[in-house]
């Protein structure tokens, strides 16, 4: 009875070890890390970034950041420095601010419950814009596009367009998506959205009249989707998927691709910073790099100790990008680097 007792404990034993080591991490290294953590005083999560384009510099200056708790914080110095910007809002009203963008210096805020804040001189006054009470959904994202032009879609995947500064706006898409879990814009103006609970996803281009609904190709929930360089979709699903498809219209996925088999926090965005380069960020710091378009990855371990989940990544230009996070936390791409340790 006892040779079974210890059998068993031994067993217990390679059992645990096996847990342990399908949780550690093979992955190597980054031998440099090139972010660099700022910690704003706000427990608000971040959403959105954009700056003022103004032209000739090749390193914007002047920028904008939202999130939620009604957080505005601005830049004048390349994202070194950020100041808190008071926002003018209806006492006890909660607003989240979901994205900021900007077309020289005009520059829409939107967010929910439904709001809309409009600026032409660089955000030194943002104006409030009216909303009908009959918008399908909440603002969810804003492109501006030219003078008095920008294009807004709501968190149901309605999708309009003003050229009077937002006192008018025309519908694009008829029919909207549903509830969505997050909704990306490509340069071209073609849409992908990703349904609530990660079912399925949905795919708009302009001149449609409908957005057109796709089955997800695996069986784990959609996570987040996106347009890759080219102008061509990209997925990440639950348990660190990430696949990437040649166009909208196919339906046809490239095999599944795992940066790092063993996570168990997932991503949550991906962004190239060149054609080549892609940086996939996730939960509980996890940073991912791919150097060769996909084939192979690295993990950046020194953001990995930093204490938030790491939800959206941006880059302007090759030497300008951020990462933006929960509890105040923001990532500001150091084209330099520090060597990781």
């Amino acid at each position: 009875m006892k040779r079974w007792v210890n059998k068993l404990k031994q067993l217990g034993l390679v059992v645990i070890a096996a847990l342990a080591c399908w949780g550690c991490s093979n992955v190597p290294s980054t031998s440099v890390n090139p972010w660099m953590p700022l910690s704003l005083e706000t427990e608000a999560t971040f959403s959105d970034i954009a700056f003022v384009e103004a032209e000739g510099d090749d390193y914007a200056q002047h920028g904008w950041l939202v999130g939620s708790r009604a957080s505005l914080f601005e830049t004048i110095d390349g994202g070194a420095t950020w100041t808190e910007v008071p926002v003018d809002l209806d006492d006890g009203e909660k607003v989240t601010f979901t994205a900021v963008s900007f077309s020289g210096d005009e520059g829409w805020i939107v967010g929910e419950p439904p709001i809309m804040l409009h600026t032409d001189d660089g955000g030194d006054n943002w104006n409030r814009i009216a909303l009908s009470e009959k918008l399908p959904g909440a603002p969810y994202g804003i492109k501006a596009l030219s003078p008095n032009s920008a294009e807004m879609v709501t968190n149901l995947g309605a999708i309009y367009r003003s050229t009077d500064g937002g006192m008018n706006w025309k519908a694009l898409v008829e029919g909207a998506v549903g509830v969505a879990r997050n909704i990306s814009r490509s340069n071209d103006g073609s849409y992908v959205a990703v349904s609530a609970r990660g079912n399925f996803y949905s795919t708009w281009e302009p001149g449609q009249s409908e957005w057109t609904p796709h089955l997800r190709n695996s069986s784990r929930r959609l996570q987040n989707m996106g347009f890759t360089w080219d102008g061509n979709p990209w997925l990440i699903a639950r348990g660190g998927l990430l696949q990437f498809s040649e166009g909208l219209e196919d339906d046809d996925w490239g095999e599944a691709i795992f940066p790092e088999f063993s996570t168990s926090w997932g991503f949550l965005d991906l962004a190239y910073r060149t054609p080549e380069e892609i940086w996939v960020a996730g939960g509980s710091g996890n940073l991912m790099l791919s150097e060769d378009g996909g084939e192979t990855w690295q993990k950046d371990r020194v953001i990995e100790d930093v204490p938030s989940n790491l939800y959206k990544v941006v880059f302007l230009s090759e030497d300008q990008g951020y990462i933006l996070g929960q509890r105040g936390l923001l990532l500001r791409y150091n084209p330099g680097g520090a060597e990781a340790t």
